[in-house]
């Protein structure tokens, strides 16, 4: 059960604010707190097999984050300056782009008829 527990142990350290809320900084006279969106999770299991004296163990943890902002400080005033996450834009962009090319070819076809 040991390597079970220091899974779980390494997953409870994992998932800290301090994962969500960036060390503030300063440029220029503005400070600055970056955060991030952090998703995790993990698995164990643990067993013994009582007929032939073995024993097993497993378990794993993953965890992502992406930044989605900071906070903005400046004279005294915090203002949230949210991130551009541009994959989704160009995702976005392509699939405008293409219903724009279905649609004028189902004019084009219409008018044709």
């Amino acid at each position: 059960m040991s390597k079970l527990n220091d899974i779980l142990d390494g997953a409870r350290d994992s998932l800290t604010v301090r994962r969500v809320y960036g060390d503030p900084y300063e440029v220029g006279g503005v400070t600055f707190i970056p955060a991030a969106a952090v998703r995790g999770g993990g698995g164990g299991g643990e067993g013994e097999d009582a007929d032939s004296s073995s024993s097993g163990s497993g378990g794993g943890f993953g965890m992502a984050a992406r930044p989605v902002g900071a906070y903005q400080i400046q004279n005294g005033e915090v203002i949230w300056v949210p991130a551009a996450d541009t994959t989704k834009v160009i995702i976005l962009g392509q699939l405008v782009a293409v219903v724009a090319l279905l649609v004028l070819r189902s004019i084009i076809r219409a008018r044709h008829s």
